[in-house]
């Protein structure tokens, strides 16, 4: 608020605000950040060939990004694994992620590089939820079926809560975490579906091979099976999901 005399007072949590955002102003710590979104735990030398630099540098930055609570390690024998700290940190990242102008990317300079983009965005797992074309499919799906509100947020409705009962998927309401959240898709500029019923259903769709994953990144396929499960639990057409 205001003082006498046209002085301001800083607000207090100015300082770490701007320390935090400078983890993430750096062009290698983003590009391990946007790796880990893959919710798996990735060795200091695995990040540092994605990154293209060396494990020396890389070790830097993964030191600063676990000090800032970013990442948490734990180490076994010579290896250094790293993930991220929790759901809060992925959500962060991926938004953050949605605001970058899809024209702002680099054109892909290999037809490998190509191929590895259009599987992204045709589906990928978003930490430990579904998302891309893959995502949003199931996310209309759940609307127009009834079993998701999403007129001013996500919320599951009784009959959603029903569904995933009936398809034998376990929602986790013990903690804290919503149990339906809206997640903003980089690739897509929609909501997909997260919290605790987006990490259930992409848990059980990598538990039952609906969804494969498919190199070496977050992308995911959607296997015979699941595209058979997905249209007759969901109504979802294949031909989207391919």
């Amino acid at each position: 608020m205001p003082h006498a005399g046209g002085m301001t007072t800083k607000d207090p949590r100015a300082a770490g605000l701007a320390r935090y955002a400078a983890l993430v102003a750096d062009e290698t710590r983003a590009a391990c950040l946007l790796a880990l979104l893959d919710g798996r735990a990735w060795t200091q030398g695995e990040l540092a060939r994605h990154a293209g630099v060396a494990a020396s540098t890389l070790s830097e930055h993964l030191g600063k990004l676990v000090a800032g609570g970013l990442l948490t390690e734990e180490r076994q024998g010579r290896h250094r694994y790293v993930r991220l700290a929790g759901t809060r940190v992925a959500q962060l990242v991926e938004e953050l992620a949605a605001q970058v102008s899809p024209d702002a990317a680099a054109r892909p300079r290999t037809l490998r590089q190509s191929g590895a983009g259009s599987a992204m965005a045709r589906g990928r797992t978003c930490y430990d939820h579904l998302a891309g074309r893959l995502g949003i499919a199931v996310t209309d799906a759940f609307a127009a079926r009834g079993l998701l509100l999403r007129d001013t947020g996500f919320a599951l409705t009784d009959a959603g809560l029903r569904w995933f009962a009936a398809a034998g998927i376990e929602l986790d309401r013990r903690g804290r975490r919503p149990l339906a959240r809206a997640c903003l898709d980089w690739t897509e500029r929609r909501p997909h579906l997260a919290g605790v019923a987006g990490a259930a259903l992409c848990r059980h769709a990598l538990d039952t091979e609906w969804c494969v994953r498919i190199g070496s990144e977050r992308a995911v396929k959607v296997t015979g099976a699941g595209e058979r499960a997905l249209s007759e639990l969901l109504g979802i057409d294949a031909a989207t999901l391919r």
